[in-house]
């Protein structure tokens, strides 16, 4: 979605989402296994892992220390890649948070708005001119409790709409950044008088008008005109469907595609998407986006972004990945889109990084420095090789449990963050973890660095290494006594 000068978007959309008390149990794929699984000792080390890093950030900080440790970036450097479920931080080092968010573009410089879980639901906002590096520029205003804030430019101010006890509650200001202050109470919506909970926006490249998306009462998904004044209009459209939430919407070739998600509380669920020659409908679906056994690879929809690009026209899915109760410790999932426009198709393109480039449209993704086989590293406990027939070498290290540990030496690092991706897989993500040991440090679980621990077979996780190939990441496991690991190997990135 782009905002010019003249306060047009060219291309995608929002979505929101309220707080309701059958929200409360949605179950992120990176939620840690029940802790009475545990063995003492076992959470005592993990405890006295963290205290030691907190420990030795303060150090680092105070006393200035330029060496290098193998723990995860210490110092704040600049994002490469889009990881889906990994901890996304901002220039300042602090993680990024602003859920049921989206986006919009001014000029070069891009505009992400969303609550912030961690500060009472209060709308947040960063900038960024590449979509990957993005600069925190605080809360948008003094107001809480508002689910999936979106930017909005119905005339010559700009406006911010999110969901405050289920009514819409329409903020305005003279600037994008900064200074937005409630217009008026929240609002019903028309015709019926409905109450909501999330919410999209979106504004169609036809003629510039502005829509406010909303998951209404009696499993309605209205479209409604915004005013030029700011105030919600007439309904134009609606989806009454079954019991969808969480809508999104771009247009691609003249066809609006409109993506819901079900109704699970915090769970994921398979999201569905609609299509019309008019916003009045009628609406084609539902049509699957992704896998149906992978519940959206864990997300619930939140914004579609179109980026036209010099080369290609690129479509970009925006989730959230919950965590139980849609606090502070969510993730996000961005994934680039195929759009059929023939065959009236969209489809999610898994990747577990990739970037795009904002200029041409042009998806990327890194290459390997080194890969390091685990069948070659050194072997502990219980842990050996055995037959792997979807492994690169056909062979993999396995039963690796709270007894056993796989230890690659020699790994060689910049001294600067890097990306080194663990490819494994568990028997119960419900059941225990992976931990990793970099050059001696205290555990670290992955699964506090990306959220498909446990979920996925590849999860990359961000380190800094010492220079040098004198690196040691040791590999273990921590869980119930009947929890394994299955470790193929890791990999480091350009």
């Amino acid at each position: 979605m782009e905002l010019t000068e003249s306060g047009f978007i060219i291309g995608g959309l929002y979505s929101p989402r309220g707080e309701r008390p059958e929200d409360f149990g949605r179950k992120n794929v990176g939620d840690s296994f029940s802790k009475s699984f545990f063995k003492l000792h076992e959470l005592l080390l993990c405890l006295l892992g963290q205290i030691q890093i907190q420990r030795a950030v303060l150090e680092m900080f105070f006393f200035k220390s330029h060496l290098a440790v193998g723990l995860l970036s210490l110092s704040v450097a600049a994002t490469s890649w889009i990881v889906p479920g990994a901890v996304w931080t901002d220039t300042k080092g602090q993680k990024i948070d602003a859920h049921g968010g989206g986006i919009v573009k001014v000029g070069s410089t891009f505009y992400w708005s969303g609550q912030s879980a961690s500060n009472a639901e209060t709308p947040y906002m960063y900038s960024s001119t590449d979509l990957l590096n993005w600069t925190p520029l605080g809360a948008q205003a003094k107001i809480s409790g508002m689910w999936r804030p979106k930017i909005a430019k119905p005339n010559g101010s700009f406006w911010i709409y999110g969901q405050v006890n289920r009514l819409v509650q329409p903020l305005e200001s003279s600037r994008m950044v900064g200074g937005y202050q409630p217009h008026g109470s929240g609002e019903h919506l028309p015709p019926s008088g409905y109450t909501y909970s999330d919410t999209g926006m979106f504004q169609d490249p036809k003629d510039g008008t502005w829509y406010i998306l909303t998951s209404a009462d009696h499993n309605n998904v209205q479209i409604n005109k915004i005013n030029s004044d700011g105030t919600v209009g007439n309904r134009v459209g609606n989806l009454a469907a079954g019991a969808y939430e969480a809508p999104g919407m771009f247009n691609a070739d003249g066809t609006y595609y409109l993506i819901v998600s079900g109704k699970t509380g915090w769970r994921g669920n398979p999201n569905q998407m609609f299509y019309s020659n008019s916003l009045s409908g009628p609406w084609n679906g539902p049509h699957s986006v992704a896998p149906g056994s992978s519940n959206t690879y864990g997300a619930q929809n939140t914004f579609e972004l179109v980026i036209e690009g010099t080369k290609q026209t690129t479509y970009i899915y925006m989730g959230d990945l919950w965590d139980s109760h849609g606090g502070s410790s969510s993730n996000y999932l961005w994934l680039p889109m195929s759009v059929d426009t023939s065959a009236k198709s969209v489809t999610l393109n898994y990747h577990s990084m990739w970037t795009v480039d904002v200029n041409t449209g042009e998806i990327k993704f890194p290459s390997t420095k080194k890969r390091h086989e685990a069948e070659e590293a050194n072997l502990f406990g219980r842990a050996a090789i055995s037959v792997c027939d979807h492994c690169l070498t056909k062979k993999s290290v396995h039963k690796i449990d709270h007894e056993s540990e796989v230890v690659f030496e020699n790994v060689t690092g910049t001294g600067a963050p890097e990306w080194v991706s663990f490819h494994y897989t568990v028997n119960d993500p419900t059941a225990g973890e992976a931990c990793i040991y970099v050059n001696g440090q205290p555990a670290l679980n992955i699964s506090d660095m990306n959220s498909y621990a446990g979920y996925h077979q590849t999860v990359p996780v961000q380190l800094t290494l010492q220079p040098g190939d004198t690196n040691t990441i040791k590999f273990a496991a921590v869980g119930s006594s009947d929890f394994e690991v299955s470790l193929d190997g890791i990999e480091l990135h350009e």
